[in-house]
């Protein structure tokens, strides 16, 4: 496992060996804990994708990494960001694209989501400087379609229920390697 501090965020990069990390719920503290890799198992579902952007760009999104910014209770997506205009740019701009967002709970669907995505950085190195402002505007299009509202984590019915009891998901919190979910009985 490699840790690497991104502007005050660890990002830790899994490896690609099976971890038997899974949620698990703790009787004592009434909270579950949602491990990184469970987490980043469902991101890496949505990726690679592809977008249009005003009908001039293909953004070419994949290799998604999270990390946990503890001191703003976000999560944050590190995407590998490819531009494409045959109209525009002579060669392809390629780089990464940081986002974070809020996490929520849906009762419908039981499901934790990520909720308000915000473009943190694009870096695009100086190829992309002149286009500052088109990779933001295209990063907060990727924000909003593709990851906001996205499902990270579903409860099965029976992670809510422990005997006669039920739970209901309330505060989420960030921990640096993963989300604490705090229940209450119903």
């Amino acid at each position: 496992m490699l840790s690497t501090c991104l502007t005050g965020v660890t990002l830790i990069s899994l490896t690609a060996s099976k971890t038997a990390a899974s949620a698990g719920y703790n009787v004592w503290t009434n909270d579950y804990t949602l491990p990184l890799p469970v987490l980043q198992r469902a991101i890496e579902q949505q990726f690679p994708a592809t977008l249009q952007y005003a009908q001039i760009f293909e953004i070419y999104l994949s290799h998604p990494r999270l990390a946990m910014n503890v001191a703003e209770n976000r999560i944050v997506t590190v995407l590998n960001l490819k531009v494409i205009s045959n109209l525009l740019l002579a060669t392809p701009i390629t780089g990464t694209l940081t986002l974070s967002s809020r996490l929520k709970y849906d009762p419908p669907t039981r499901a934790i989501r990520l909720d308000a995505p915000r473009v943190d950085r694009v870096d695009v190195g100086s190829v992309g400087a002149q286009y500052s402002q088109q990779l933001n505007a295209i990063g907060a299009v990727v924000a909003e379609q593709v990851l906001n509202n996205y499902p990270i984590y579903t409860f099965k019915p029976d992670e809510l229920r422990l005997g006669q009891k039920t739970f209901e998901p309330g505060t989420i919190t960030m921990q640096a390697d993963s989300i604490v979910v705090q229940v209450k009985e119903t």
